[in-house]
C-alpha cells in the first residue's frame, strides 16, 4: 500500500527500465550522476547504495541505507523513477537535515536523468559551491537565469562566459540548465529562503562538465570561486 504521507520525487527518463536500473546499481555509473566530485564520494556511494540495502531486481525496487526507496516502472517508451523518502521522525538524528536531503535528491535524480539521456557512459568533472547568507534567496536572479523559460533555447553571459543551452528542469527551489560551453554539460543552482533551521537560507551550485581540458576547468573554477566568495564569504 502506498504511504501518501511520505514525500515522493518523480522523474521520467527517456530510456528503458533496464538501462536506468543499471545506472542505479553499477558503482562506476552512479559516479556519473550522484553528488559531485570530492574525496569521499566513493565511500558515500558504498554507504548509501550498497550498505544495508534491500534490492529486488525483479520488481526494480531498491531500499537504500537510511530508508529512502527507489522504484522503476515502464512509462511509455521510457522509465518513471520514483523516490519515496523515509518518513520524517523515523530517524530523529536526521530530521534537522530532512529538507536538505529532499532537495539533494531532487538534484541527483535530475543528474541521473541527464547522465542517462544526454551523456550515457561519459565521465563528468564537477565543480560545487555552497553558501548561506542573505544573498542565498537571490542566487538564480544574481546569475541572470531567472528569465529562462521551459522549452526555449537561451543565450546568456554566465560569469564572463557566453553560453547557450536550454532549461533542463525547474522546481520550487532549483533550476537546471544545459550549458554547451561545458562539453554540453549541466548547471544546477538551488536557492532557498531562510527557515528556522537555516536563518540565512541556503545556496548551492553544481557544474557538471565533460571533456574540458585542465586549463579550461581551472579557469571556470577560478571565475566561479571569485564570484561565489564575494557573495558568500566563508562558503565552500
Amino acid at each position: 500500500m502506498r504511504d501518501d504521507t511520505r514525500p515522493r520525487i518523480e522523474v521520467t527518463i527517456a530510456a528503458p527500465v533496464d538501462v536506468v536500473w543499471d545506472a542505479l546499481r553499477d558503482k562506476d555509473k552512479i559516479r556519473h550522476w550522484f553528488g559531485w566530485d570530492y574525496d569521499g564520494l566513493d565511500g558515500e556511494i558504498d554507504l548509501i547504495f550498497f550498505t544495508e540495502t534491500v534490492e529486488d531486481a525483479s520488481t526494480r525496487t531498491l531500499r537504500l541505507h537510511g530508508g529512502d526507496e527507489f522504484s522503476l516502472e515502464p512509462h511509455g517508451e521510457g522509465t518513471r523513477v520514483t523516490l519515496t523518502r523515509v518518513l520524517r521522525g523515523d530517524n530523529p538524528d536526521l530530521d534537522a537535515y530532512y529538507e536538505d536531503v529532499t532537495e539533494g535528491w531532487i538534484t541527483f535524480m535530475q543528474q541521473l536523468r541527464f547522465a542517462v539521456e544526454r551523456r550515457p557512459g561519459a565521465v563528468r568533472r564537477t565543480l560545487s559551491f555552497v553558501g548561506s547568507n542573505d544573498n542565498a534567496v537571490h542566487l538564480i536572479s544574481a546569475l541572470d537565469l531567472a528569465h529562462i523559460a521551459a522549452g526555449t533555447p537561451f543565450q546568456v553571459n554566465l560569469l564572463g562566459e557566453d553560453v547557450k543551452g536550454e532549461m533542463w528542469y525547474r522546481s520550487d527551489h532549483q533550476l537546471g540548465i544545459t550549458v554547451d560551453a561545458w562539453g554540453n554539460g549541466l548547471l544546477i543552482v538551488s536557492s532557498t529562503a531562510p527557515t528556522p533551521d537555516k536563518p540565512n537560507g541556503a545556496a548551492m551550485a553544481i557544474l557538471s562538465t565533460y571533456h574540458l581540458d585542465d586549463t579550461h576547468l581551472a579557469d571556470l573554477e577560478s571565475r566561479w570561486r571569485t564570484w561565489w566568495t564575494e557573495r558568500f564569504p566563508g562558503g565552500e
